[in-house]
């Protein structure tokens, strides 16, 4: 371990904008009446293929919906049970398939409604599917020119927010849009980016919203501020705008109670020269700013990507790029000590080393799960505690498979390398980029391979996997070359017996 570093680089603020709750909104959005209209019915996709109903849910299973990016509780912990653990010859049997665009989002899922956005040429198309079947209940399309810079997907990255009769979406280019769940209608919306002068960084606008209460939170990251904002989901009104001093970074904010207090957690830090960025904690009610811990890597092309993990009153947060990894202890007045820091593996040292580019831990009784390393081929798995900050154990699971080749069957040796897990029915399930499915049993004693399939041979898996009502939801972001499929938003029959 080695002491915490703190860098503060003051950035300017224009002069023309106020803070707080009483921040002056620059575009206020219209807001919409719509007349009564019954919910249209779901007919057949032309891009959807069905091959099968799933399985009728066991006798006693828990399920729940999956309204929102990492799903019920913010943390990629699910409580459903009674799920298939040892996987068929082949894999886990499709239930539909989506021909898709372009994009990194995840979809998400309440009762009947699946809502979905990816890019189709120069549109965005915001799909609402009927999540059993992928039959379609509506499309809401807007027209895009983003481009990503360093050549990556020029489609959405941000996951829609469900909440009631409402969903939310976050367009590349900051394009805010609120419709209603049945219909696709337009309620409000407005373009965040463009209204607080947010430039596009390295990959656009990705960092999901977050609804807390009558607000969505959103890591905007306007130069000079505001760092963050607060929209009522109601009429699209600016709430509040709080923080003067980092860009957006990649890592969506994440709600926690500390002390008996109501919090949110940002990990900031997107473009900037020097490079600046670090952990805000902020009162949601009003976004008052407990503090800001400095923790960004010295490299202008980096990235702050893993959102930050709260441990009962603390927070864990994790970068590559020769940053590592901090765990703060929070005070009852909201200062905080730094427990311990840990270098990640660029830095080539004996010590213990910890950083994640782009996953976020799993936090379960006392010990962090997650993939570390910040490229394909130095990724592993560990198992650290998190009151010592000590790598328990590392593994890079390794194994063979077969591929036809120019009409040849030919072995290749595989690997994890990046992914991302998610804690359900007592284990651990990991969707690895290459597109592999493992169910793993990860104690502090070890890593355990429950079983493996290979869902698909396609790179950028990189959107963590979605379960509701025992179905598995992962989205296939390039060319299958396998079998050729382009990219697709697969719905897998995860229901046990």
């Amino acid at each position: 371990m080695r002491p915490a570093i703190f860098v503060a680089i003051a950035v300017g603020l224009s002069s023309s904008f106020v803070f707080g709750q009483a921040a002056k909104d620059p575009a206020p959005p219209k807001v919409n009446t719509l007349a009564e209209m019954a919910a249209p019915d779901a007919k057949e996709h032309p891009q959807v293929t069905f091959f099968a109903a799933p399985k009728p849910l066991p006798k006693g299973a828990v399920t729940h919906e999956w309204t929102w990016f990492m799903g019920p509780t913010h943390d990629s912990h699910s409580t459903e049970t009674k799920l298939l653990k040892k996987f068929p010859k082949g894999g886990p049997k499709k239930v539909w398939e989506l021909s898709r665009g372009n994009g990194y989002s995840s979809p998400s899922i309440r009762g009947e409604y699946l809502v979905y956005p990816h890019r189709l040429r120069n549109e965005v198309v915001i799909e609402c599917l009927h999540p059993q079947t992928g039959k379609l209940y509506w499309q809401f399309k807007y027209s895009t020119d983003y481009s990503d810079r360093l050549g990556y997907s020029n489609g959405p990255r941000a996951s829609p927010v469900i909440d009631g009769d409402r969903v939310y979406t976050l367009g590349a280019k900051g394009e805010l849009h609120c419709l209603e769940l049945t219909t696709g209608r337009v309620i409000w919306e407005r373009n965040v980016n463009k209204e607080f002068g947010v430039r596009q960084d390295f990959f656009g606008t990705v960092a999901s919203p977050l609804l807390h209460g009558q607000n969505l939170i959103i890591n905007l990251g306007a130069v000079g501020g505001p760092n963050v904002i607060a929209i009522n989901k109601i009429d699209g009104k600016l709430v509040w705008a709080s923080g003067k001093r980092w860009g957006p970074s990649y890592a969506s904010p994440v709600p926690a109670v500390v002390h008996g207090k109501e919090r949110v957690f940002i990990f900031a830090g997107g473009e900037s020269d020097p490079p600046t960025g670090g952990l805000i904690s902020l009162d949601p009610k009003n976004g008052k700013i407990d503090f800001e811990f400095p923790w960004r890597s010295k490299k202008y092309e980096s990235v702050n990507a893993s959102c930050p993990t709260v441990i009962g009153n603390s927070v864990f947060i994790s970068a590559t790029y020769k940053t590592g990894s901090a765990l703060l202890n929070l005070k009852p007045d909201f200062t905080f000590e730094t427990a311990w820091t840990m270098v990640d593996r660029e830095h080539n040292t004996d010590e213990d080393q910890l950083g994640l580019h782009w996953n976020t831990p799993i936090y379960k009784d006392g010990y962090l799960y997650a993939f570390d390393g910040r490229n394909e081929p130095d990724a592993s798995i560990v198992c650290v505690d998190a009151k010592a900050g000590k790598v328990v154990w590392r593994e890079t699971p390794e194994w063979e498979e077969e591929i036809a080749f120019n009409g040849e069957t030919q072995k290749i040796t595989v690997s994890t390398l990046r992914g991302s897990l998610l804690a359900v029915d007592g284990n651990y399930l990991a969707i690895c980029e290459l597109g592999h499915l493992l169910w793993l049993d990860l104690t502090p004693k070890g890593y355990k391979e429950i079983d493996r399939t290979w869902l698909f041979g396609s790179r950028e898996t990189w959107a963590p996997p979605v379960l509701s009502q025992g179905l598995l939801y992962v989205t296939q972001n390039t060319r299958d070359i396998l079998t050729g499929a382009g990219p697709r938003l697969i719905c897998y029959d995860l229901r046990g017996e």
